[in-house]
């Protein structure tokens, strides 16, 4: 047999990827069995037909050739608008490159900033792609925990700590939060950020989340002081404008960088298609009003799981700020997060991933995706909790054999 390379090896990993929640539920849906599907942060809605019409438009124009290069300038402009914007601090079309989607952001900002050897961090819990996205370059990854009890607000001592026992060169933030709903505070922020500049880390902030703000403000590292040039923000269109599918990212970096990588892209992916980059600024010209009316689902489902999980003690859910997902302690229920998905989506037919797919920071609890009608997600959740009690009451009631060896996790 023909050997293969070691990077792709190296980049995922070994054991379970997680997933395997979501190809169950993929399973019981195509033998035509009922699921209340909670497990991915899709919309429920399509992209909007004023996009989708000028994406058309775009194309029957003749906007269907190579797009080579770093993106065209009238979308690269606007997105720098839309950062400085956010951020208080001024951005350049210069500054701009147009990606492939979020994830292609990320890949391409450690490709460029990491060394095979050198050391990337990332918090824990994390998007799932994140370990993998820095063991790409060749580089090691160190996750940094946050803790549950702290709401898993990341705690700048711990990163401190990692960056100086591994020499670290970057290190991934992401706020609003994927998986966890919570946004990090200023003061957290500011911590770190201090923890960068003493460090002389790069820090690569995932912001795809950022109109998705449900209590504080989203703040990007960008803002603080002297970190405009040690910051590479990522962004999408996929959440703010439901565009998913189109795959549709930036980043926003110093010019070093931003040229670094064009010349990226050149060897990889070679553009992002013109007619989507069109129907990207059509989008963005739509304004924050429609960005808010794409949000607000969101919002209002927030509101839903806060009312139908508040006066029980069987799930704990971590004060959701931000973002499409409730992350939700189930410890009291004696089972890790993967074997409570497991039951509840047998025993009720409702999916929703564990905590334990996005790191060993969030074991025993798992992730709600607010990505359905109200009225099934607040079922969903109804019959989640009263799962999680009859298993907390039964544990109880078993006793203390029970609640030491039930399996469950801590975080």
């Amino acid at each position: 047999m023909m050997r293969l390379g070691s990077r792709v090896a190296h980049m995922v990993g070994s054991g379970d990827d997680g997933w395997g929640i979501y190809y169950r539920t993929r399973e019981l849906v195509a033998q035509g069995i009922g699921v209340t599907n909670l497990t991915i942060g899709e919309h429920d809605v399509g992209t909007d037909r004023r996009i989708l019409e000028a994406m058309h438009a775009s194309a029957l124009s003749g906007q269907t050739g190579y797009a080579f290069g770093p993106g065209k300038r009238p979308l690269r402009e606007a997105i720098a608008a839309r950062v400085t914007a956010r951020t208080g601090v001024p951005a350049t079309w210069e500054n701009v490159v147009i990606t492939p989607g979020g994830q292609a952001a990320l890949f391409a900002s450690h490709m460029v900033l990491l060394s095979a050897g050198d050391t990337g961090l990332y918090v824990d819990p994390h998007y799932a792609t994140y370990p993998g996205t820095i063991r790409a370059t060749g580089a090691a990854a160190v996750a940094v925990p946050a803790r549950s009890e702290r709401e898993f607000q990341p705690d700048a001592q711990a990163i401190d700590a990692a960056a100086a026992e591994s020499g670290a060169r970057t290190l991934l933030l992401n706020t609003p939060n994927n998986p966890t709903g919570v946004v990090y505070a200023r003061r957290t922020l500011e911590e770190i950020a201090q923890v960068a500049r003493a460090r002389d880390l790069w820090v690569i902030s995932d912001e795809v989340y950022d109109t998705q703000v449900w209590e504080g403000a989203h703040l990007s590292p960008r803002a603080l002081a002297g970190m405009e040039e040690r910051t590479v923000v990522v962004g999408s269109m996929s959440k703010s404008h439901a565009m998913t599918g189109s795959r549709l990212g930036w980043i926003v970096a110093p010019v070093e960088v931003a040229r670094a990588v064009t010349d990226l892209a050149t060897n990889t992916t070679y553009g992002v298609p013109a007619f989507i980059q069109d129907a990207a600024l059509h989008a963005l010209e739509m304004g924050p009003g429609f960005e808010a009316e794409v949000a607000a689902p969101f919002r209002r489902r927030r509101d839903i799981a806060q009312a139908v999980l508040a006066g029980q003690n069987a799930v704990r859910p971590i004060p959701p700020a931000g973002a499409m997902y409730v992350m939700l302690d189930i410890r009291a229920t004696g089972l890790s997060g993967e074997a409570f998905a497991h039951r509840l989506l047998e025993e009720e037919r409702i999916a929703v991933m564990p905590g334990e797919s996005f790191g060993q920071a969030a074991a025993g609890h798992v992730r709600v995706a607010t990505t359905v009608a109200d009225e099934a997600f607040a079922d969903a959740l109804g019959r989640l909790a009263a799962l999680a009690g009859r298993l907390a009451a039964g544990r109880a009631e078993a006793g203390p054999a029970a609640a030491g060896g039930g399996g469950g996790a801590t975080a």
